[in-house]
């Protein structure tokens, strides 16, 4: 293997490391903008907005890892397709969780902490999860595929 392609492989686990540093950071501008829009004079559809925005690319990172990562791993990895599985299902819990806050951004933008707090609960989790069982195999994971499709705008 040369130099440029252990790179690459490498730059798996770090695209991934970034792409959860970055929903993190969304994850705290969304915080900041239920505090600072939940006064009388905010304007909800601007609260609506930052919601929307981290729901977006919260939904997308976790659609390219089941569409295109996972199911990479799980070919050169099939021990750990049972993981893989945890972490489909924490998806769908997440999803599930997102949806919610939507639904309540529109209607009660004052009662989005609760929402937010369980979302950060679960995706940290997660995330700490997903880095503990995925990192070294993603050190050597060869996967042909742009990292924005399989992992989010980084």
């Amino acid at each position: 293997m040369t130099e440029g392609e252990q790179a690459r492989l490498v730059a798996w686990s770090t695209e991934l490391r970034r792409a959860h540093g970055r929903l993190r950071e969304a994850l705290e501008v969304t915080r900041a903008a239920v505090r600072s829009g939940t006064s009388a004079d905010a304007a909800p559809r601007d609260l609506l907005l930052y919601c929307h925005g981290f729901c977006a690319a919260l939904t997308g990172h976790h659609e390219g890892e089941d569409r295109e990562l996972f199911p990479a791993i799980a070919a050169a990895h099939p021990e750990l397709r049972t993981t893989l599985r945890q972490l489909e299902q924490d998806h769908a819990m997440i999803a599930h969780l997102l949806s919610q806050m939507l639904a309540a951004a529109g209607t009660l933008p004052d009662q989005l902490d609760p929402h937010l707090d369980g979302i950060a609960a679960i995706m940290e989790s997660h995330f700490r999860h997903e880095e503990t069982a995925l990192l070294s195999v993603l050190e050597t994971l060869a996967l042909d595929a742009d990292p924005e499709q399989v992992l989010g705008p980084l």
